[in-house]
């Protein structure tokens, strides 16, 4: 058994379905998808059907990011909506053809999505922990908005896998004790896929 983290995919639903292609996740296998399906690339529906199809046939558990936060805030709040549309919320409504969001995707992002996951030895949220605050005592808006930068060991000992932060090298940042894989897939970077036990990724560019 594997466990399989990826990356923000950001729309980028090409680029998924070439990394899954290379990966071919087995029955046995959990996946762990970091948040931020939407925003950037140009097809946020279609990643959405996907990582929903996924969780009907593969172990997943699927994290809410900040973009999704800032989507979903966005349908009640003018304010909200205004910051999500600068964000890349503007090529997430392209991708829906001015039909809104479904019913289903929301009830996936708002019931189904989590904001952290942790096993024995890894700890997996959207951006980033306080490292001396247990996991159930994170603040949201630490696990969704925190940026990847001079992070620390966690009080628990496990690794930290995240993204949230574009890293500007286009590979995943490896400090040992914390891991991110953002790599920029919306921006023309990679999409990243991380076994972590193996400490072994897997890349696939947004129009492969």
């Amino acid at each position: 058994m594997r466990v399989l983290a990826i990356g923000d995919i950001h729309g980028c639903s090409r680029a998924l379905d070439a990394l899954l292609a290379a990966v071919t996740p087995a029955s046995d296998d959990l996946v762990v998808t970091l948040g931020d399906y939407v925003d950037g690339g140009p097809d946020s529906q279609g990643v959405l059907d996907r990582v929903i199809d996924l969780s009907t046939r593969l172990r997943l558990v699927a994290l809410r990011g900040n973009h999704e936060e800032m989507m979903l805030r966005g349908r009640t709040d003018p304010n909200e909506r205004l910051l999500w549309l600068k964000l890349g919320g503007t090529e997430t409504e392209r991708s829906y053809e001015g039909r809104g969001i479904p019913l289903r995707h929301r009830e996936f992002l708002e019931s189904q999505c989590v904001d952290s996951f942790e096993t024995t030895s890894h700890i997996f949220v959207h951006s980033g922990v306080e490292p001396n605050l247990p996991l159930a005592r994170q603040s949201v808006a630490y696990l969704r908005w925190k940026t990847f930068r001079n992070a620390s060991l966690h009080c628990s000992g496990k690794v930290v896998v995240c993204g949230h932060t574009k890293q500007r090298s286009g590979w995943p940042c490896d400090l040992g004790h914390s891991v991110c894989i953002d790599t920029g897939a919306s921006r023309g970077g990679w999409l990243t896929c991380l076994d972590v036990d193996r400490r072994v990724g897997r890349l696939s560019k947004r129009y492969a």
